[in-house]
């Protein structure tokens, strides 16, 4: 029996207004459709006096789904092809993976 978070968590990436379908790809492997949560918030990052703006993208991926995503694996989400790019990062209960992603 899943616990509260794997619960939750399922709920949540099969909901239509929230999850949405995606193909990972890891590099040299096969693909595989997948659930995300997208997530693509603006950035602000700061450069001495300045201040950079800049769009991103960003997944959340659960890890049953993808267990060792690693950077140049590839991300199609409708249509649109990206690669993940830096490190992905587990939460805290090791069940989804947050992903950079740039377009390829």
């Amino acid at each position: 029996m899943p616990d509260a978070f794997s619960a939750a968590l399922a709920a949540l990436f099969a909901d239509p207004n929230i999850g949405r379908d995606a193909v990972y790809i890891a590099e040299g492997g096969a693909p595989i459709l997948v659930r995300i949560v997208a997530r693509r918030a603006d950035a602000v990052t700061d450069f001495g006096d300045t201040r950079l703006w800049s769009e991103t993208t960003r997944i959340d991926l659960r890890v049953a789904e993808a267990p060792n995503p690693r950077p140049g694996d590839r991300i199609k989400i409708e249509g649109d092809a990206f690669l993940i790019q830096g490190e992905p990062v587990r939460d805290r209960e090791r069940l989804v993976w947050t992903v950079d992603l740039r377009p390829a």
